[in-house]
C-alpha cells in the first residue's frame, strides 16, 4: 500500500468533506483576511514610524503610525477570535463522522469475519484515533490557514516598500520549504508503521488477557510474553526513527526560518547603498522576525507531526471493509506453549504432622491443612480442608457458585499457593519454584476453552510432550464422538478457525486435546459446560477411563451420579462420599440434588 494510494483515498475524502461546509471555510477566510491585514500594518506602520515620523523629525506622525499598528493587532485579536468559532464548526463534524465510522466498520469487519473483530483495532480507532485526527486536524488547519494569510500579508507588505527585498528573502525560504515537503512522506510512512505497531500491541494484549489463565496454565508465559517484547522493540525502534525525521526537519526550519534574516542582514549595506530606507529595513526585518518565521515554525512542526499522523489515521478510516471486497487481515498464530522438562523437583518427605495414607493405590494428589483467601484480610475460600486422590480416582466437586471449586481446581493445577498447609501432585509440591514450562504431572481445562488458530491436528496434540500418530488421533475423536466435529472442519490436517466454533466445539477439541496428554492428574473446571448432555456423559466417560486420575467441577448431577466420589463445598465444611450417602450426611448436598432434579 503505497502513500499515493493514501493521499488519493484521503484526498477524495477530505474535498467531498469541504464540499459541505463552504459557508464555515468562507467564514474562516474572512476572519483570516483581518489577521493578513494586521500582519501587513505590522511592519509597513514601523517603516512608516521611522522615515516619514522619528526619522524626519516629526515625533506625532511615528507615534500615529505606531497606534495604527496597535490597531492592527486588535484587529488581529478580534479576527483569532472568529477564527476559533468557526475552526469548532469545521472540526467537531470531522471527529462525529469519524465516530460513525468507525463503528459501521467494526459492526461489518465483525459480520464478514469474526475472527478478526477482535484485531481489528476498533478500540483504537474509537478512542484514541479519533481524538487524535481531531486535534491534528484542528491544530493544521489553525496554522496553515495563519501561514498562508500571514504570509501573504508580510511578502505584500515587502512588495509595498522595496520588491527587492524579495531577492533575499524567498530563495532560502523555498529551499527550506522544499526540503521540508521532501521529509513528509517517509515521516508518513514511519507514523503509519507506528499505528500499525500500536494496533498490533493492543490486540495482542487484548488476546492474552482473554487467555490468560490457560496461559499460565500451560506454563507458556514465556513464549505469550515474547511477542509483546517484539512489539515494544519495534516501537521503541520506530521512535527513534521519527526523531531522526524530527531532527532533518529542525534542520529545513533553520534554512527557511532563519536563513533570509541572515541574508537580509548581510545583504543590508548593500540594499542601502541603492537607496532602501532605514525604515523598509527594518520594517522587513519585523515581518521576519515578528510574522513570518513564527508562522513557518508553526506550520513546519504541525506538518511534520500533526500531518503525517492526520495522513495515517484518516487513511484507516479511508480504507474498504471486509463487506466491500477488502481482504481480512491474517489470523495471528498463537505461540504453543514450550514441552515440559522431563525432570520433576521432588517435595520435601513428610514430616511429623503427616496424614496417614490408607491401604490401597498411590496418591495422584494430595491436600494438608489447606487454607487461601484472596488478600491477608478477607474471609478464607477454602479453610482447613484435607482431601487425598488415589491414582485413577474420579471425582465431582460439587457445591454454589463462588464457594470455591474454581479456586480448589488452581490449587490442585499449582496456579495457586496455599496460605497454610501443603498441596502434592505425586508426592511433589504443586508449586514448583522456578517455574520450568508445563507441569507434565496435571491437565488443567477452565469453562472458557482455549482453540488457537492452527490444524486440528495442532489443537489436539498441544498437550502431547510430541507428535500424535493418526491412530493415537482416531481413537481420541472417537471416544469423545466428534467424528462429525472433524470432518465438518475438513479432517486432522485443515485450519481451525476459533471464531467461527461454537462454545460447545470448542470445548470438545480442548477435551480431546486433554485426553491425549500423558499428564496423571486431570482437572475440569466446568469444562464440559457447552456440551449437551448426552456429548457431556460420552466425554466425562472416556476421560475417566483415560489411566490417571479426573477431578470434575460439576454443574449438572449426571456429573456427580458417574463420579466414583463427591467432595461438597459449602463454605464453612467440606464433605466427601458417593452420591448414594451424601444426601443423608449433607444437606446442601440433598438441595443442590433437589434443585438439579428440578431443572431436569
Amino acid at each position: 500500500m503505497s502513500e499515493y494510494d493514501a493521499w488519493r483515498r484521503v484526498g477524495a475524502e477530505g474535498r467531498r468533506f469541504l464540499r459541505g461546509r463552504t459557508r464555515t471555510l468562507g467564514a474562516l477566510a474572512l476572519w483570516s483576511l483581518l489577521e493578513s491585514a494586521h500582519t501587513f500594518l505590522g511592519g509597513y506602520a514601523v517603516a512608516r514610524a521611522l522615515d516619514d515620523g522619528f526619522l524626519a523629525a516629526r515625533p506625532g506622525t511615528g507615534i500615529g503610525w505606531l497606534a495604527v499598528a496597535a490597531a492592527g493587532a486588535l484587529f488581529g485579536g478580534l479576527a483569532l477570535r472568529g477564527v476559533f468559532v468557526g475552526l469548532a464548526d469545521l472540526v467537531e463534524p470531522l471527529r462525529d463522522g469519524l465516530v460513525r465510522r468507525a463503528v459501521r466498520q467494526a459492526l461489518e469487519i465483525a459480520a464478514a469475519d469474526p475472527a478478526r473483530a477482535s484485531r481489528s483495532g476498533a478500540v483504537s480507532r474509537l478512542t484514541q484515533q479519533t481524538e487524535m485526527a481531531r486535534d491534528s486536524f484542528a491544530g493544521l488547519v489553525l496554522v496553515a490557514r495563519s501561514f498562508v494569510f500571514t504570509a501573504a500579508g508580510a511578502l505584500a507588505g515587502m512588495v509595498a516598500l522595496a520588491p527587492v527585498l524579495l531577492l533575499f528573502v524567498l530563495p532560502p525560504l523555498v529551499l527550506g520549504t522544499a526540503g521540508f515537503l521532501l521529509t513528509l512522506r517517509p515521516m508518513a510512512r514511519v507514523q503509519r508503521r507506528v499505528l500499525d505497531t500500536d494496533e498490533a500491541l493492543a490486540a495482542r494484549a487484548g488476546e492474552l488477557a482473554a487467555g490468560l489463565r490457560d496461559v499460565v496454565a500451560c506454563g507458556g508465559g514465556a513464549g505469550a510474553g515474547g511477542r509483546l517484547e517484539l512489539l515494544i522493540a519495534d516501537q521503541e525502534r520506530l521512535t527513534r526513527q521519527l526523531a531522526r525525521w524530527a531532527a532533518l526537519r529542525t534542520l529545513t526550519l533553520g534554512v527557511a526560518g532563519r536563513l533570509p534574516v541572515v541574508a537580509l542582514l548581510l545583504g543590508a549595506p548593500w540594499l542601502i547603498g541603492r537607496g532602501l530606507s532605514a525604515g523598509a529595513l527594518a520594517a522587513a526585518l519585523t515581518y521576519l522576525v515578528q510574522s513570518l518565521l513564527p508562522a513557518l515554525d508553526a506550520l513546519m512542526s504541525a506538518m511534520g507531526t500533526a500531518g503525517t499522523r492526520l495522513l495515517v489515521v484518516l487513511d484507516r478510516f479511508c480504507l474498504p471493509s471486509p463487506a466491500q471486497g477488502a481482504k481480512p487481515a491474517p489470523s495471528a498464530r498463537p505461540v504453543r506453549p514450550s514441552r515440559p522438562s522431563a525432570a520433576e523437583p521432588r517435595g520435601p518427605e513428610p514430616g511429623p504432622g503427616h496424614v496417614p495414607v490408607p491401604r490401597g493405590p498411590a496418591l495422584a494428589a494430595e491436600l494438608r491443612a489447606v487454607r487461601f483467601a484472596y488478600g491477608p484480610h478477607a474471609q478464607p475460600v477454602i479453610d482447613g480442608l484435607d482431601l487425598a486422590l488415589r491414582e485413577g480416582e474420579h471425582l465431582a466437586v460439587v457445591g454454589p457458585s463462588g464457594i470455591g471449586k474454581s479456586t480448589l481446581t488452581a490449587l490442585l493445577a499449582g496456579l495457586l499457593p496455599p496460605d497454610r498447609g501443603t498441596v502434592l501432585l505425586g508426592g511433589a509440591p504443586a508449586c514448583r519454584r522456578p517455574a520450568r514450562g508445563p507441569d507434565p504431572r496435571r491437565t488443567l481445562l477452565p469453562q472458557q476453552a482455549y482453540v488457537f488458530t492452527g490444524t486440528v491436528r495442532e489443537n489436539l496434540g498441544h498437550l502431547s510432550p510430541g507428535p500424535v500418530s493418526d491412530d493415537r488421533l482416531r481413537h481420541a475423536v472417537a471416544a469423545l464422538g466428534m467424528e462429525a466435529l472433524v470432518e465438518r472442519l475438513g479432517g486432522p490436517d485443515a485450519p481451525v478457525d476459533p471464531a467461527g466454533l461454537s462454545q460447545g466445539e470448542r470445548q470438545q477439541l480442548a477435551l480431546a486435546a486433554a485426553y491425549l496428554s500423558p499428564a496423571p492428574l486431570l482437572l475440569l473446571d466446568e469444562a464440559t459446560c457447552h456440551l449437551d448432555p448426552q456429548s457431556e456423559e460420552r466425554a466425562e466417560g472416556a476421560l475417566a477411563r483415560r489411566p490417571g486420575t479426573l477431578v470434575v467441577v460439576a454443574h449438572r448431577i449426571s456429573s456427580a451420579v458417574r463420579a466414583d466420589r463427591v467432595l461438597v463445598l459449602d463454605g464453612t465444611r467440606a464433605v466427601h462420599g458417593t452420591h448414594a450417602d451424601l444426601p443423608a450426611r449433607s444437606p446442601l448436598y440433598r438441595e443442590l440434588v433437589g434443585m438439579w432434579n428440578a431443572e431436569g
